[in-house]
């Protein structure tokens, strides 16, 4: 992870924001001392018509079976 500083950032924030635009974690330093971190943000993830789509292609599921088969696997004295 780069580091930058306060005067860096000030003076070059476009440069550091392209960097972390491309993917880049960058470390914001003052006096030498880390003080915040850039990072790019998470994409927003899949639409709902995307996730209705990919739920409609699941197999179907036996919930009594489902059960069953955790008993056999977990303690449920846990």
């Amino acid at each position: 992870m780069a580091s930058v500083s306060i005067r860096e950032l000030r003076n070059h924030g476009g440069d550091v924001i392209e960097r972390v635009v491309r993917g880049e974690r960058v470390t914001i330093t003052k006096a030498g001392r880390a003080v915040a971190e850039l990072r790019p943000l998470q994409s927003s993830g899949l639409s709902a018509d995307a996730l209705v789509k990919r739920w409609s292609r699941l197999p179907a599921m036996d919930p009594e079976r489902l059960r069953h088969d955790l008993d056999t696997v977990i303690d449920s004295r846990l």
